[in-house]
């Protein structure tokens, strides 16, 4: 997938929860439900960009790890929506099987950057002298 498709998709995901958030009908409970909801969709969004900026590859795995768990933690407010059954499990669905699919997108490309940093790390290297 390319960036601006990810980046695109990750904007569409927040305005989608944000739009979504409203909804929500009003008590303590569900305002901060809502804020953190709201919070933690729009840093994915966030984040990746920021991720897809950075200027190491060491620097590109930190900030998409946090992207990472940002999606993993809009996953949790989603499900606690269910949980309460605030709204039908069907009006949530859609939204949870983005955020796993962003989250398998994540924690699939940390991986490969991972195995990329390694595998420059180890072509740097001296080799040892002989003897």
């Amino acid at each position: 997938m390319k960036q601006q498709d990810l980046s695109e998709r990750t904007f569409r995901f927040s305005v989608r929860i944000m739009k979504m958030a409203d909804f929500l009908p009003g008590s303590k409970a569900t305002d901060a439900i809502a804020h953190h909801l709201v919070r933690s969709a729009a840093s994915i969004g966030a984040g990746y960009r920021a991720a897809c900026r950075s200027k190491s590859t060491r620097e590109f795995i930190s900030k998409l790890k946090n992207v990472e768990e940002e999606t993993d933690e809009t996953l949790y407010w989603l499900e606690l929506i269910d949980g309460l059954n605030i709204f039908s499990p069907e009006k949530t669905k859609d939204l949870k099987t983005e955020a796993n699919e962003l989250l398998a997108i994540f924690a699939a490309s940390i991986k490969t950057a991972k195995s990329n940093l390694e595998k420059t790390t180890r072509k740097k290297k001296i080799p040892e002298k002989p003897g």
